[in-house]
């Protein structure tokens, strides 16, 4: 949807042939994109792929959108699990936001968005590790877009509820075998609205936020959840 409306992607990724393959899907509709191996959560991988983009162009819009899952309370998370989905959900968030802000700076311009979610501000069941770095994530959000004001950045952050993605129906396909669909209705009726979200929906907000028409908007957090934090 960026690429759309004239962005050049560029897609940091663990998973380099996944990237490549999204990067030249943007590129056979005649969009600009390119694919990137990096490991968010290693700080000078991170710092060598943006130090690369940033000799080549300016970056004008940071999207941290990469992150995993735990499922377990406080007494099922062991230490390595919480340090897992810390070193992706929040230090890869860190680490990409921090790459990126003096070349920001510099141009005295920039746009970045987070991804959260609403466990970052609701009781979900079994999700203690993975609530815990959302939350992490929405402070962030708020202290980068109050520290860099002064320089034109912006900082905002999308907290989705359950979205249908690739990555959703793949856990369930793995935890739930032979009863796919069965689970994957009982996520649909556990939202308010009757269904899950669709990556189109949270992508059009994404370029909104992104977009000069949202200039005004710094510092916030928004929920897209399908009316489940006020209506369930």
């Amino acid at each position: 949807m960026f690429a759309a409306h004239g962005a050049e992607i560029h897609i940091l990724d663990l998973n380099a042939q996944q990237a490549e393959m999204v990067a030249g899907k943007i590129r056979d509709s005649q969009g600009r994109a390119r694919a990137h191996a990096c490991d968010v959560s290693v700080a000078h991988d991170v710092e060598r792929v943006i130090a690369g983009i940033v000799s080549e162009t300016a970056i004008d819009i940071l999207v941290n959108s990469a992150g995993i899952p735990h499922v377990g309370r406080l007494e099922d998370t062991t230490g390595d699990d919480l340090d897992r989905v810390y070193k992706v959900n929040v230090k890869g968030t860190y680490h990409c936001m921090r790459a990126c802000i003096e070349p920001m700076k510099r141009n005295r311009r920039g746009v970045i968005l987070n991804l959260a979610s609403i466990a970052s501000s609701a009781g979900i069941p079994d999700r203690f590790a993975y609530s815990m770095t959302k939350g992490a994530v929405v402070a962030m959000t708020y202290s980068v877009a109050r520290d860099y004001l002064g320089y034109n950045i912006r900082c905002n952050c999308i907290s989705p509820a359950r979205v249908r993605t690739p990555f959703v129906e793949s856990f369930v396909h793995k935890n739930y075998p032979g009863r796919e669909n069965e689970m994957l209705e009982r996520l649909d009726r556990s939202q308010p609205i009757g269904r899950m979200g669709n990556p189109c929906e949270v992508a059009a907000l994404a370029l909104f936020l992104c977009s000069q028409e949202a200039d005004f908007i710094t510092g916030s957090d928004y929920p897209m959840d399908g009316g489940f934090l006020s209506l369930r």
